[in-house]
């Protein structure tokens, strides 16, 4: 992984973190989904006609990751509903370098070395730390159904990521995949809201334009970073670079959220930072 490539990741870790504090600030969660999805299905529509066609080889990994983003949204969606964004945040993001490694293995021959097992070993065990910081106080038992749609969110991220990193290499053009899966991947949920508040989709929209508008801009960018990066690197240790946005979300979920951060999240959160360290140690 040159430098270039890891300051590529890292940006798209800041920018993928800030888009999510913006989806869940917005208080109806359908409403921020159908501008950040359909903003990025506009972007695309607005940047393929400059863009090369993705190659037919890219074309069935493009159906599969616009149906794999859907059950993201949905998924993410739900748990923003359901957990504080700096529990669900992790979680979600730290599930997906875990089982990303695991499907490179399978389907894209990356064979993680002893420094990657490591690393996932480590990794586990912050997941499993911020997992039991659901209990917060005296007789209060973790929210399983927050926690459960967290870990299903991760799982998903994993699906596409490996899907998409196998996509893109065949395509023969990042900018031509990023494009068509911006305008796939994000029709979903707008035609959903559309069906849902017929003749109301506009007024329940305009209030929240603009915050949704930039965080479909910070979305496109991020992915669209780690996209052009899985032409360049092993998917295993992108995907393990790119979840710094972790401590990247944990800081705004304590700033702008003013939710409890606290030492059992704090020792959480090093485990995993340190679990991704020794996968990045495998690539250097």
């Amino acid at each position: 992984m040159t430098p270039l490539v890891a300051a590529a990741v890292l940006l798209a870790a800041v920018t993928h973190a800030s888009w999510n504090a913006i989806a869940h600030h917005i208080t109806d969660k359908l409403v921020g989904f159908t501008l950040i999805s359909g903003g990025g299905a506009l972007i695309g529509l607005g940047l393929a006609p400059f863009v090369p066609l993705p190659h037919a080889a890219a074309w069935p990994y493009l159906i599969a990751s616009a149906l794999l983003h859907v059950a993201y949204y949905a998924l993410l969606m739900r748990s923003f509903k359901l957990g504080d964004f700096g529990q669900a945040y992790p979680i979600a993001r730290g599930t997906a370098p875990l089982v990303v490694t695991v499907l490179a293995a399978l389907f894209a021959g990356e064979i993680p070395d002893g420094w990657q097992a490591a690393g996932i070993a480590v990794s586990c065990a912050g997941l499993t730390g911020l997992a039991l910081w659901g209990i917060r106080g005296s007789g209060r038992r973790p929210d399983w159904a927050a926690i459960g749609a967290a870990l299903a969110t991760g799982v998903s991220i994993a699906a596409y990521t490996v899907v998409d990193g196998l996509g893109v290499r065949a395509s023969g053009n990042s900018l031509g995949y990023i494009a068509w899966l911006m305008i796939l991947g994000g029709l979903g949920v707008p035609v959903y809201a559309a069906w849902m508040w017929r003749g109301e989709l506009t007024a329940r929209l305009r209030p929240f334009a603009a915050a949704g508008l930039l965080g479909a801009a910070l979305s496109v960018s991020a992915y669209g970073l780690v996209l052009w990066a899985q032409t360049r690197a092993a998917l295993a240790p992108i995907s393990a670079l790119r979840e710094s946005s972790i401590i990247v979300g944990a800081a705004i979920g304590t700033v702008f959220f003013k939710e409890r951060f606290g030492a059992p999240r704090m020792v959480a959160a090093g485990l995993m930072v340190a679990g991704i360290g020794l996968m990045l140690h495998a690539s250097g």
